[in-house]
């Protein structure tokens, strides 16, 4: 890989944004992903190269999330590096001039209101080649329904933050089940199991984001 991608991917890896960024601190008034993104568009990189990149960089970040050397604050600080450079790269994406692995769309269901984890999976997901529909959170079934409608093929992904709002999480995989039985399901969230995944008939559990890639990339294969 170029080193103008190399320089990507670790600003991916290690949450370097942009220049301005003052984390991490090794890296203080150096370009982030953000210049770096764009330079290389504008030096003539592929746009599916660039994502190649930054896909290296997230999956840096995904093993060490997984082994437990990094924790969810630099998760954070690397998405919304990934999030900056990928800014760059949608009109690409929306030209049809660089192709998507497929759709995801991902949303914490009816009267949950937390994000964190969902944002978190969001950005990992969209980093890895797909297009991520964000339908935020406190989402219905029937707004579930609509995106599936608009999206033939789509995989959807849903979270649930609390005890509480997990037979919402239920609810909504049978109303899509009823509409249309054979789509792709994926739950999580801090009380979701991969046992309560089996009970509500949904297709995926995984605790982090790393285990939702690699599950999309084999239905993508």
């Amino acid at each position: 890989m170029e080193e103008i991608l190399n320089n990507l991917a670790r600003c991916i890896e290690f949450g370097k944004t942009d220049k301005a960024s003052a984390w991490p601190p090794d890296m203080k008034e150096q370009d982030g992903a953000d210049e770096i993104a764009l330079r290389a568009l504008e030096e003539g990189h592929p746009p599916d190269r660039i994502l190649e990149a930054l896909i290296t960089g997230m999956e840096a970040v995904g093993r060490k999330f997984s082994e437990n050397k990094i924790f969810v604050p630099q998760m954070l600080m690397s998405a919304k590096a990934m999030k900056a450079a990928m800014a760059h790269l949608k009109p690409a994406f929306e030209s049809g001039t660089a192709r998507r692995k497929g759709t995801f769309v991902i949303g914490t269901v009816q009267g949950d209101l937390h994000d964190i984890g969902k944002n978190i999976v969001a950005m990992y997901i969209e980093g890895n080649g797909y297009e991520v529909v964000d339908l935020g959170v406190d989402v219905k079934p029937e707004q579930f329904l609509a995106e599936i409608g608009k999206r033939p093929g789509c995989v959807v992904g849903m979270s649930a933050l609390l005890t509480t709002t997990m037979i919402n999480m239920k609810r909504t995989v049978e109303v899509i089940r009823d509409a249309y039985p054979d789509q792709v399901i994926c739950v999580g969230g801090a009380p979701v199991t991969e046992k309560f995944c089996r009970d509500i008939n949904a297709d995926f559990y995984s605790p982090g984001p790393q285990g939702a890639v690699t599950f999309l990339n084999k239905l993508a294969s």
